[in-house]
């Protein structure tokens, strides 16, 4: 077997093991995903093998191994500083839970391991000489460029119900169509994914939209009805999800992932207290949730400064600049930032009476962006106040930091505390 898109030292490693089971007197293969993106010509991060072995055998033929699922055969193996999952020939059954088998049973023939597999396109496996089993078309598959389940649909998703929205991202990923057995096997067992964890649904879900061909992936879940019938709350109808799916032409050209769920939040029509909520119940990462409610809170800064802006009156042009220029400094330069790119994803219809090349400019043009650039501490205003600590401290600092970022005030120490005297005064 020549690899052509796996790191070499990965490949020399996972060659090895494979000839160690194969002088062990064992059937090895290389199988899965790591043939699939290889006869793609995708880049392979992992390579899987499945063996005859079982799992004891394989652990007395390698000094380093992990039992990493012991209980369902697979075995990794460290081999020159390459993790390398090991799996015995295996077949299941009993999903009670719709995601995890009851009973393995460890077999001696590939080709039952191999039926159990979820898709055409990764119940491929491949022998040390090149030479390839695939004994339900996925190379076949692979050149239609089509996902079809192995055997009855139906049947691969009640199983493990998961598959589904799997189904919906190897399409969306890899640009390929769904068979019409397994699309509607799909909708015929979509109920199912109700018993699949929030974590397994976001992580899918996030791989749809993150990936290379998001607007085809989000048409599919759309036409799917999955997600309103997953655990997490999604609060929008299918006429909903249409409308945003048609607004998000830009979405492929964000790389960021946090600018990608803020951009379809933000045409989903969410509120940044909406977004966070659902995000906490998505169960996303901590980073991630307050990026993007961080760029919506932007936008709800902005389109408050529009919607009392009177473009005819006088000075119109100072006060957004001064609005503006608040949000900058209450959410951040990095979700300042986010929102003005999603405008730009998002084209004409986010269009409005300020281009974002000038708020960019009038960005650029802050001489300071956060306190801690500010000429005077907290504890230099309380001195010279001689007042105690207290909230209005920070309601001081944040009106002496607007003053500079607006080009009122030099950040100078002593002028800033000049000027703390008479706003204290002034209150």
């Amino acid at each position: 077997m020549e690899w052509r898109m796996a790191p070499p030292g990965m490949a020399e490693a996972a060659g090895t093991v494979v000839a160690g089971l194969l002088a062990g007197g064992h059937e090895a293969y290389f199988v899965g995903g790591c043939l699939r993106d290889e006869l793609l010509g995708r880049p392979v991060h992992d390579i899987d093998i499945t063996t005859s072995a079982l799992p004891e055998e394989v652990m007395a033929l390698f000094p380093r191994c992990v039992p990493t699922g012991l209980a369902h055969g697979t075995i990794t193996v460290l081999q020159e500083g390459y993790s390398l999952e090991v799996t015995t020939y295996r077949t299941e059954s009993g999903y009670a839970d719709h995601r995890r088998p009851e009973h393995v049973v460890f077999v001696r023939d590939v080709r039952e391991d191999l039926r159990r597999r979820d898709f055409t396109i990764n119940a491929i496996c491949c022998g040390l000489d090149g030479g390839r089993i695939d004994p339900f078309g996925g190379e076949r598959d692979l050149k239609l460029r089509v996902i079809r389940c192995v055997g009855e649909a139906e049947e691969r998703f009640e199983e493990d119900a998961l598959r589904m929205l799997r189904c919906v991202r190897f399409a969306s990923v890899l640009d390929f169509a769904i068979a019409k057995n397994t699309w509607r096997g799909l909708l015929r067992q979509r109920d199912k994914l109700a018993h699949i964890a929030v974590e397994r649904v976001r992580a899918e879900v996030e791989r749809i939209l993150e990936g290379p061909h998001p607007q085809r992936g989000l048409g599919l879940l759309l036409r799917s009805g999955l997600l309103p019938r997953g655990k997490a709350p999604f609060p929008w109808t299918g006429r909903d999800l249409a409308a945003a799916a048609a607004r998000l032409a830009g979405l492929g050209n964000l790389e960021s992932a946090r600018l990608r769920w803020a951009l379809l939040l933000h045409a989903l029509g969410s509120s940044a207290q909406c977004a966070d909520e659902l995000l906490r119940a998505w169960t996303f990462p901590g980073a991630t949730r307050t990026g993007v409610v961080a760029v919506l809170r932007v936008r709800e800064a902005w389109d408050a400064a529009l919607l009392s802006a009177r473009p005819e009156a006088s000075g119109a042009g100072e006060r957004l600049r001064r609005r503006w220029i608040a949000a900058v400094l209450g959410q951040g330069q990095s979700a300042a930032e986010g929102w003005l790119t999603v405008l730009d994803a998002a084209g004409a219809e986010a269009a409005s009476p300020v281009t974002t090349s000038l708020l960019r400019s009038w960005t650029a043009e802050m001489p300071i962006r956060t306190l801690a650039e500010l000429a005077v501490s907290g504890h230099e205003v309380t001195a010279a106040l001689e007042k105690r600590p207290g909230p209005w401290l920070g309601v001081l600092l944040n009106q002496l930091l607007l003053a500079v970022a607006a080009g009122d005030l030099a950040n100078d120490n002593q002028l800033l505390l000049q000027a703390a005297q008479r706003m204290d005064r002034d209150e």
